[in-house]
């Protein structure tokens, strides 16, 4: 019988399948429908924002993760669906 290694990350194992739980830095859009000047506009900045959830998937074209399941069935709540292009960064999280 072979002894599987225990992970040194953070995961949850749902259906067999093991979920590891990242931080993501990333940026996302930010949008304003009120009047601005030109100098309030040039100073609009995308906002920064850090999501800590577990990767479902990743893709070249989207990562996509969840922060809330059913113990009992595969089912996800908390998602997102992030691009590539979008996130500054992705750490592994340590148990």
């Amino acid at each position: 019988m072979v002894k599987r290694k225990k992970s040194k990350y953070k995961n949850a194992v749902i259906n067999n399948k093991r979920y590891y739980f990242y931080s993501i830095r990333w940026v996302d859009i930010t949008a304003d429908g009120g009047h601005a000047t030109e100098e309030e506009f040039e100073k609009m900045e995308p906002a920064i924002i850090v999501t800590h959830a577990y990767v479902f998937k990743r893709t070249n074209k989207l990562v996509y993760t969840f922060a809330s399941y059913d113990e009992k069935e595969a089912v996800f709540s908390d998602r997102n669906v992030i691009p590539p292009g979008c996130i500054l960064k992705m750490e592994k999280i340590l148990l």
